[in-house]
């Protein structure tokens, strides 16, 4: 998919940004076009390749979006035991970048941490994909994102 300056995209690690700029740099002596993709204060160049084209997405459709939040309310899928076999899967998780997988993240994360503890590593990873759903939400359904927040926190309590 190509992305024109002006369009709102989400990258499967930093989230939500804006499409600000196409770019050509030289880099180890090839010449390649970038996307300047501009997320609050920070700012990435993501190849406009077929492979960096995987690493961002357009915002789902409102009503694909409404439908897919619905797995947080659903029942949580076990995770690994084992830190490192979970840091793994969460990461695979997240580089997978579709809102579907960035859902069931942050239902079966929530679901775990209310059965085991958790570490650092899990908490940071949640956070994040907590933050980056509530900012899509907040975007793509056109609602604040505190009551995206909210309604998120509500759907998972009744998983």
């Amino acid at each position: 998919m190509n992305y024109a300056v002006g369009d709102q995209v989400v990258h499967w690690s930093f989230g939500l940004g804006e499409i600000v700029q196409v770019d050509e740099k030289v880099l180890s002596g090839k010449s390649n076009q970038y996307y300047v993709v501009q997320m609050n204060n920070l700012t990435i160049w993501v190849p406009v390749s077929e492979k960096g084209e995987r690493s961002l997405r357009s915002l789902t459709a409102a009503g694909d979006f409404r439908k897919t939040i619905r797995l947080l309310s659903g029942p949580g899928e076990p995770l690994p035991v084992d830190r490192f076999q979970r840091k793994t899967y969460l990461a695979e998780m997240m580089q997978d970048g579709t809102l579907e997988s960035l859902c069931r993240l942050v239902r079966d994360l929530t679901f775990f941490k209310r059965l085991k503890k958790v570490n650092d590593t899990d908490n940071t990873i949640l956070d994040r994909a907590r933050k980056m759903l509530v900012n899509e939400w907040g975007v793509t359904l056109a609602v604040p994102t505190i009551q995206a927040e909210r309604a998120m926190n509500e759907l998972l309590a009744e998983g």
